[in-house]
C-alpha cells in the first residue's frame, strides 16, 4: 500500500474514531492517530485475531483502521486523564 493510500486511509479511520470517541482532533492529528490505529489494528488482526489485513483501500482496512484508532485514542485521553489528575494534586 503506497504512502497516499496510507494517508488517506489514516485520515478516514482517524476522522472515524474521533466521531465514534467524542474527541475534537486537529486534521495533521487525526491523521497521525489514524496511521498508528492502522499499525496497531492491522498487526492485532493478522498476527493475534489472523483475520483480514490493512492492506488496501477496502472497507475492510478502514474498519481495522478506525478499531485501531479508536483504542489509540482511548489510550491517549487516559493518559491525558491521568497526568491532568495528577498534576491537579499538587
Amino acid at each position: 500500500m503506497g504512502y497516499l493510500s496510507w494517508i488517506v486511509v489514516g485520515a478516514i479511520a482517524g476522522f472515524l474514531a474521533s466521531e465514534v470517541m467524542g474527541s475534537r482532533e486537529g486534521l495533521i492529528m487525526m491523521i497521525v492517530l489514524g496511521i498508528i490505529g492502522g499499525l496497531l489494528g492491522g498487526f492485532l488482526a493478522t498476527s493475534v485475531f489472523h483475520i483480514g489485513a490493512v492492506d488496501g483501500f477496502n472497507t475492510e482496512s478502514i474498519l481495522i483502521a478506525t478499531i485501531g484508532a479508536v483504542v489509540v485514542l482511548f489510550l491517549a485521553n487516559g493518559t491525558r486523564a491521568a497526568t491532568r489528575y495528577r498534576n491537579d494534586d499538587r
